[in-house]
Formats: C-alpha cells, sequence, structure tokens
C-alpha cells in the first residue's frame, strides 16, 4: 500500500500561490502544510509527487493470535516484552502498532475480570462482614476509629459497632454484637483476606487459611467462615457498600463529646437505616428481615460466650501506668519498670505478674483516659509542709480527686 505525501490539489495550489508571489511560510500556513513540504514540492516538481511512503506495519492474523497468547502468557500483560518475543521470532512490529493490535483483547479481558454476577443469598444463610476506619473528632482531639460492619446478605439489615483498633478481638466483639442485635446466627459469614483473620493460602485446595483462634470462634458460634478471592473483595459488595454509607451517612462531619456519646449516635442511626428504602430490594430492610429472615436465623448460642480474651505485655511506665488501647490503667508502684502480663476480657483489664495477679480494672473504651486505683499509689505522695500553702503541689492532693474525675476503678 501507497500513500502520496500530499494531495494533488494541494500541490497545485501551493505551485498557483508561489506564482502569484506568495513566500512559503504563507503558502504553508494557508494550505495546512509544512513550510519544508512546502519548499520540497517546489523544489522537486513533479519528482516530489511520485514519492510514497510505506504503510504502518501490520500482523497478520496468525501473528495477531501469537502476540494476544504471548500478552496473557510470559509477557504477563506488557506489550514491551510481547514485542520481544516476537522479534525473537522474527516477526519484527513498531510498539505502538502492536499497541493498538492488542488494545481490543486488552479491553475484553478486562471487562470479564470486572464483570460480577450478583449473589443473591437465601434468608439465613450469609453475614458478610468488614472494617472500615476515619477520623473523628471526639472529646476535641481528631482520633482514627475503626467501624466493623456487618450486613446481612438477605435483607440488608447493618450492624456497626465502633473501637479504637482492628485486631481479631475486635473482628470478634463486632461479630458477637451483630448476630446479637439481629437476633440468631446465619449459617455462613465472608471475609475479606484481612491479617488478623487469614495467615495463608492453601494452594492444594486454593483456599483461605482462617487464623485458628478466629475459626476456633466461629465454631463456637456454629458459623462456617468463607474468604473472598484475592483481589476480588467486591464479592462482598453488601459489607463494602455498607462500608460506604457508614462514613457518607452516618458520621460525614460530625464531632462527638465521649467515644459513649459516638456509640449512641450509632445505635439510632441502625434503626434508621434498618428504615430505609434499600436500593437493591427497594424495600426497607426491617420488614424483609422480620418477613423472610428472622425465623431462618440460628438460634444464639446459650450460655453467652466469652468475646475477647487476648494477653499483652506491657511494661510498667515510671508513672505507674500501662498502656492498652489507648487507654492507661494503674498498677502497683512496686511494679515501676517490670514488664507484666495483661489479660483483656470483654469487661475487665487483669494485671499478672508471672501468675500473680496485680491490678484489676474494669475495661474502658473512651479514648486517652486513665483508670485508677489509688491504693496503687499509696507511698508515693509527701505531704506539703503546710497543707494550707497556695502553692501546695498537685501531687498532695487526695487520690479522691483523682479517682471521682476519672470514674473510679475496681
Amino acid at each position: 500500500m501507497v500513500v502520496p505525501m500530499l494531495d494533488p490539489e494541494v500541490v497545485s495550489r501551493i505551485r498557483l500561490l508561489r506564482r502569484m508571489g506568495w513566500g512559503t511560510k504563507r503558502i504553508a500556513r494557508e494550505v495546512g502544510a509544512a513550510r519544508n513540504s512546502v519548499r520540497r514540492y517546489l523544489r522537486e516538481g513533479d519528482a516530489a509527487e511520485r514519492q510514497v511512503r510505506p504503510g504502518a506495519r501490520t500482523l497478520d492474523a496468525d501473528q495477531e493470535a501469537a502476540a494476544r497468547a504471548l500478552l496473557d502468557g510470559p509477557a504477563e500483560g506488557n506489550a514491551v516484552v510481547v514485542r520481544r518475543l516476537l522479534a525473537e521470532r522474527e516477526v519484527v512490529v513498531p510498539l505502538r502498532t502492536l499497541q493498538r493490535t492488542l488494545a481490543p483483547h486488552r479491553q475484553a479481558k478486562r471487562a470479564t475480570e470486572l464483570a460480577t454476577v450478583r449473589f443473591e443469598t437465601a434468608p439465613g444463610h450469609q453475614t458478610q462482614i468488614d472494617f472500615g476506619e476515619k477520623w473523628v473528632e471526639i472529646a476535641g482531639v481528631r482520633t482514627r476509629v475503626f467501624f466493623f460492619v456487618g450486613v446481612l446478605g438477605y435483607s440488608r439489615r447493618i450492624f456497626v459497632r465502633a473501637s479504637l483498633s482492628q485486631r481479631q478481638d475486635d473482628w470478634r466483639e463486632g461479630l458477637a454484637g451483630a448476630f446479637q442485635r439481629f437476633g440468631g446466627v446465619t449459617q455462613r459469614i465472608l471475609i475479606d483476606r484481612a491479617g488478623a483473620l487469614v495467615v495463608g493460602h492453601d494452594r492444594d485446595t486454593n483456599t483461605a487459611r482462617v487464623h485458628p483462634a478466629f475459626a476456633a470462634f466461629c465454631r463456637d458460634w456454629g458459623v462456617e467462615v468463607s474468604a473472598c478471592r484475592p483481589y476480588r473483595a467486591r464479592t462482598k459488595g453488601k459489607t463494602e457498600s455498607g462500608v460506604g454509607y457508614v462514613k457518607r451517612n452516618a458520621i460525614a462531619g460530625l464531632a462527638f463529646a465521649s467515644f459513649a456519646e459516638l456509640d449512641a449516635h450509632l445505635a439510632r442511626w441502625m434503626v434508621e437505616a434498618d428504615r430505609r428504602i434499600h436500593g437493591t430490594t427497594h424495600e426497607q430492610p426491617i420488614v424483609r428481615f422480620e418477613r423472610d429472615e428472622r425465623g431462618a436465623l440460628r438460634p444464639l448460642p446459650s450460655p453467652t460466650l466469652r468475646v475477647r480474651e487476648r494477653r499483652v505485655s506491657r511494661r510498667v511506665a515510671t508513672d505507674c501506668f500501662v498502656d492498652v488501647e489507648t487507654v492507661r490503667y494503674s498498677v502497683p508502684h512496686a511494679f515501676v519498670r517490670r514488664t507484666v502480663d495483661v489479660l483483656v476480657g470483654d469487661d475487665e483489664v487483669v494485671v499478672f505478674d508471672g501468675r500473680i495477679e496485680i491490678a484489676r480494672h474494669r475495661r474502658v473504651r473512651e479514648p486517652h483516659q486513665r483508670v485508677v486505683n489509688p491504693r496503687h499509689l499509696d507511698g508515693l505522695y509527701r505531704a506539703h509542709d503546710d497543707d494550707e500553702s497556695p502553692s501546695r503541689s498537685p501531687l498532695t492532693r487526695s487520690l479522691d480527686v483523682y479517682a471521682d474525675a476519672i470514674g473510679g476503678a475496681s
């Protein structure tokens, strides 16, 4: 295939304008051609019109099929590598031509990967769970808050729980809270491959290896665990949408005086969310739940199972406190700079030195709080010579003042 460099009519016009006395710059601007091209046609005359350029290099059907196979195989989607591998087969093609050739195949493959068939679950069959995070102002302090979100696959009822971390204990507390709010347990939960829940991938079965502690917890509740395929988090799109809904609707632009106020707000918001018209089902989740799903849930375990029991090591600070999830708990001053074990339970935090219990406190969820047992600090305070002195040190104040301010300790 040959292509004339300039249309003959354009060439004729160039010559006409030249005879009229126009300069090459003005002619080039008039006909929309390069100034050098105008000069060449005027200089070479008819010989310039006979110059042709070869058409773009193309691939035949077999070569194009080979290029697609290389792109999907050893080239791993890289057209530059495809070009090199083709050259080894003595097929030489410009990179841009190859990219244009492969573009439709790339687009079709991408569409296939993104296409998702909506999976509608039966009543009581599945709960999808996930975590999101957002910076929230609490008591005037910008705080990173993690939000556990659980969504019933059939009715789309939603449960939200705020926490200060995203550890496995927080996943368990969230899941237990969701089942307690729904009044029953689904047959299965669907999770993503969060590090707290999944410890690897079994190549033989092509399934995720769920963390043994979380798997045991789910067995105690009588629920099966399924994990999304890698990089396919949208297969749990109901809770992915739920996390976004919580961020945009539940807490957007709001500040809270305390963590307890945030909890109370989320409790009210969940009631409102259950009464909205859902965009997919076109029904209120609570109506769909009461009609079809409540009776399909399995009963909650009886007696109530322990949810949180995590043992961590902490070094006692010089002010006689250990830090757990931004909350500081006092220990007897004799253990300053010692490493102790802290057992974090559902309602209590217990501190051990070896096997000996040295402190026990109620568990606090408010961030950046101090929980003090005044007896732990006995002997550290020295009375001032003049108790009535205006310059009396704060260290000589009654410990009851601090205990009352903090809310006391068990």
